[in-house]
């Protein structure tokens, strides 16, 4: 068994985030604020699995797949792949909220990824797959700390949430192939064996929050 457990991680290492490329490097554009809106960012590993996780909320109206955290300005896939530009995989969520809180985003987004994991998520390996909650506010700092104080206590991790908590300075889109990826290449087999289950893990612990509330299937 442990045999083609390996196997297996091997084949999606083959298919990881990383080797999501497209001939297509024209960069996705950033929405403007609707009245009563507020905006989020967070980075929990490949952002294919946040980014359709966060979409599935009520009150969310859109998520942009980026890059946020370094230093490196309007950087490319390729170039936050080399794990040297600082940047990490990022979602900027668009939301509503009257029908959804900073705070149940907050557990949408220590649901929908291992906190607890320095540096890595699943086979991807890197500072640009490491777990971020950025802030814009005192108060959001505040409604952070508060979650991964709650994250701990639930002992739901075995291990002790590791997650970043910083100040968000500047949020770089990604290329327009990264938006929606999980939604539209649904029968990828990394898709289907690492984003899929981290999806199916942030609906289950947001159940009452769904804009649909039909299970995924690997064949959707």
């Amino acid at each position: 068994m442990k045999q083609i457990h390996l196997y297996v991680l091997s084949l999606l290492l083959l298919v990881s985030c990383a080797q999501g490329q497209s001939k297509d490097y024209s960069f996705a554009k950033l929405p403007a604020l609707k009245p009563g809106e507020a905006v989020a960012t967070f980075a929990g590993g490949c952002f294919w699995a946040l980014d359709e996780g966060m979409n599935q909320l009520k009150g969310v109206r859109e998520v942009i797949s980026g890059y946020a955290g370094g230093t490196t300005k309007n950087p490319t896939y390729e170039q936050v792949s080399t794990d040297e530009t600082g940047h990490a995989e990022s979602v900027q969520v668009y939301y509503d909220p009257k029908v959804i809180t900073y705070a149940q985003l907050l557990d949408a987004f220590f649901a929908g990824h291992d906190p607890t994991t320095l540096n890595r998520q699943g086979p991807d390996v890197g500072r640009d797959y490491r777990s971020i909650a950025f802030y814009r506010t005192p108060e959001e700092k505040a409604e952070i700390l508060a979650a991964i104080k709650r994250t701990n206590e639930s002992k739901h991790y075995a291990n002790r949430v590791v997650t970043e908590v910083t100040p968000l300075t500047v949020f770089y889109p990604a290329e327009t192939y990264h938006q929606n990826y999980f939604a539209q290449h649904p029968n990828q087999p990394y898709i289907q064996g690492v984003s899929l289950p981290k999806v199916e893990k942030l609906r289950k612990a947001m159940a009452g929050h769904l804009k649909n509330n039909t299970a995924l299937t690997m064949d959707q």
